[in-house]
């Protein structure tokens, strides 16, 4: 391949594009519902917003999936930050319920094309420069890293900005007068985070080279497309390793429906305000994505301890079910040895998650070819969502207290379990070398087939 940064390199930019696709989506954490609640949404409204971004995020993972298999991991990420430009401008400055939802689902849409073209990218570079052995963990591990760092700063900063433009001379009152309440204090995040997707895609477009594909007509696209989603599909099926990679995610998947859902709550319920509640919950969500970043930094390490990747994710998954435990436990009491607790509870479910979702995909990678590594990812994705959404519907008729908390934890104990027993099958270093029922290659004459943060 010519042109192919070597593997420092490589992992540098990888790094790089996760902070600067992570970053605007962490500045809009914090203010969004706020925003549009200023424009005059009611929660109804707002409750369809998010479902609009739901919906067209998993009707378009595999497909999207797919496309970044046949055009190129460059061209789909790209394509996925000017859908997240756009979506942000039109958040900012929507002022309608039609624009508002409209920015949402663009949003949805970035997201489902972001899922898996960078982290294609940076494995098939690795692996054309080091050949099918290269060591793939320290880089995903520091992708997480960056990822999760980036929520978090974006997250701290999404939320001070308007508040610091109220003070002194009240520049977020003039910012909204000159403008006739089309810019608001809320919206400046949505429009900073606007001008870095600008930079994202400027990165993406200048620093991740490609091969050079074979010519593809819109007729091959769409007719590589579900062939390649199929092919995903069936190797979950018959790859057991695969397929406990993906059924790990959706367990991951009930653990973060069951924070996001029951967080927010619990932090209302200790300040006795929405108000202060939501400030603490953003306190949490920070040291959440901070946790996070530590345990996938700490992905090698696990993994060298515990003597293979398989026995990793057997210990990350691990901790956090227990964390969910922990929560669920004390969520029945007050005081401040609960509150403590549940603060360790609440780091121990993002550590356990960051440090096994590197090993994870170590593994995945390792199982499936080039063709179809970025549709792999996606349908990791997809599950996580889907686990994700089915977990907070049970939740939403449980009766408050641990139930609901255990029942995450229980989610997160089974995909555990799934692991216990495994981490002797494999060499601490798996071979990179895909297994014969793995994802096959195209041919040589037709296009390239081609993931996806967190989730998060």
């Amino acid at each position: 391949m010519t042109g192919t940064p070597d593997t420092r390199t490589a992992r540098r930019r990888y790094v790089t594009v996760c902070v600067l696709f992570w970053l605007p989506l962490g500045l809009s954490i914090a203010p969004l519902i706020l925003l549009f609640t200023e424009r005059g949404m009611t929660m109804v409204v707002i409750a369809g917003f998010f479902a609009a971004h739901s919906v067209t995020a998993a009707a378009l993972e595999l497909p999207t999936g797919g496309l970044a298999d046949v055009l190129g991991r460059r061209t789909v990420l790209a394509a996925a930050g000017l859908l997240n430009l756009a979506a942000l401008t039109l958040l900012g400055l929507g002022t309608t319920p039609w624009l508002l939802g409209l920015g949402m689902a663009l949003m949805g849409a970035g997201r489902a094309l972001s899922s898996g073209p960078a982290e294609a990218w940076y494995v098939d570079t690795v692996q054309a420069h080091d050949g099918p052995d290269a060591e793939l963990r320290t880089g995903l591990a520091r992708g997480g890293s960056a990822t999760s760092a980036a929520l978090a700063v974006g997250t701290l900063l999404g939320g001070a900005l308007p508040w610091l433009l109220g003070l002194g001379p009240d520049l977020g009152s003039r910012l909204s007068g000159s403008t006739s309440g089309l810019v608001l204090p809320l919206s400046l995040p949505m429009l900073l985070g606007a001008a870095v997707e600008i930079v994202f895609v400027l990165y993406v477009l200048t620093a991740l080279p490609e091969p050079p594909r074979p010519a593809a007509t819109l007729r091959d696209v769409l007719r590589g497309i579900p062939a390649t989603v199929a092919d995903g599909l069936r190797l979950g099926g018959r790859d057991a390793l695969v397929r406990r990679v993906f059924l790990s995610a959706g367990a991951a998947g009930s653990a973060l429906a069951a924070l996001e859902l029951l967080t927010p709550g619990r932090a209302a319920a200790l300040t006795g305000a929405s108000e202060s509640g939501a400030v603490l919950f953003a306190a949490l969500a920070c040291a959440g994505f901070v946790c996070a970043a530590v345990g996938s930094h700490l992905a090698p390490l696990t993994a060298r301890l515990a003597g293979s990747g398989e026995r990793a994710v057997t210990v990350g998954l691990g901790a956090g079910a227990g964390g969910l435990l922990l929560l669920g436990a004390t969520a029945a009491f007050a005081g401040a040895g609960s509150m403590v607790l549940a603060a360790v509870g609440f780091g121990l479910v993002h550590l356990g998650l960051g440090a096994a979702e590197p090993n994870e995909n170590d593994l995945l990678h390792r199982r499936v070819a080039r063709s179809g590594r970025a549709t792999a990812l996606s349908v990791q994705s997809l599950t996580l969502q889907l686990v994700a959404g089915l977990t907070g519907l049970i939740i939403g008729v449980l009766p408050s207290g641990p139930l609901p908390w255990l029942l995450g934890g229980a989610v997160m104990l089974a995909g555990t379990l799934l692991w216990v027993h495994r981490g002797g099958t494999t060499s601490p270093v798996p071979r990179a070398t895909p297994r014969p029922d793995a994802v096959p290659s195209p041919p040589s004459d037709g296009p390239y087939r081609r993931r996806g943060e967190a989730r998060r």
